[in-house]
């Protein structure tokens, strides 16, 4: 091994930290829309913005649920009832109330993403937790909300007409801990809209399906 290769440091951590940022750029960021824009296409998805948030609100609370367990069950998920309001809409155990507008609904997603903070700080290191993508621990379920927090925050700027591009070092440290196969030499954020099916990257097909790797660093 060459003496350039052994002084490469690792990849700094993802940290609750790191999450709470994410979270509290996306709501700002999205503290900025029209409200007669929240049911406009969330981007390529085929949800609305409102259903959007919703399901990233989702998202953030499912991971806490799972990391919440005294003993976590390594296949499958905690059962909580997960439906959609309408045909085709994402499955969601947690709604926003239509009444409380847009404000509430942020407010749903600055909650969730809380829970979520709040259990990645308090959980030890050697838990592991079920994922469909394989088990992970409090680090990786934090990455996890990271990317779920800034690519539909990503979709939902393109439906509701707002600029979004999240800092850098965020998107390096996720990109580092669930997708090892994505570019290094690129821009950190291009390259974790690429990882995730949604955007062209010179010198690499676009993505159909794509994937992360949660398994805990060795």
């Amino acid at each position: 091994m060459s003496r350039s290769a052994e002084a490469v440091p690792p990849p700094s951590p993802v940290t609750a930290d790191d999450l709470d940022r994410a979270v509290r750029l996306a709501v700002g960021a999205l503290r900025e829309a029209p409200p007669e824009a929240w049911d406009e296409k969330a981007g390529s998805l085929e949800w609305g913005c409102w259903e959007t948030v919703e399901h990233l609100s989702d998202d953030l609370f499912a991971y806490a649920a799972q990391l919440g367990l005294r003993t976590p069950p390594l296949d499958r998920e905690v059962p909580f009832v997960w439906e959609s309001r309408r045909p085709g809409g994402p499955r969601n155990a947690i709604h926003a109330d239509r009444a409380a507008g847009p404000a509430g609904l942020l407010q749903v997603l600055e909650a969730s993403g809380a829970l979520l903070v709040a259990m990645v700080r308090t959980t030890p290191s050697r838990v592991r937790v079920h994922h469909v993508f394989g088990a992970s621990d409090p680090e990786g379920f934090a990455a996890m909300g990271i990317v779920e927090t800034l690519v539909h925050t990503h979709d939902l700027a393109g439906g509701l007409g707002l600029a979004w591009t999240p800092p850098a070092d965020l998107c390096s440290r996720v990109l580092a801990r669930l997708f090892p196969d994505a570019p290094t030499d690129t821009d950190p954020w291009t390259a974790l809209l690429w990882a995730t099916g949604r955007a062209e990257l010179p010198g690499h097909p676009r993505l159909t399906t794509w994937r992360w790797y949660g398994a805990p660093r060795s």
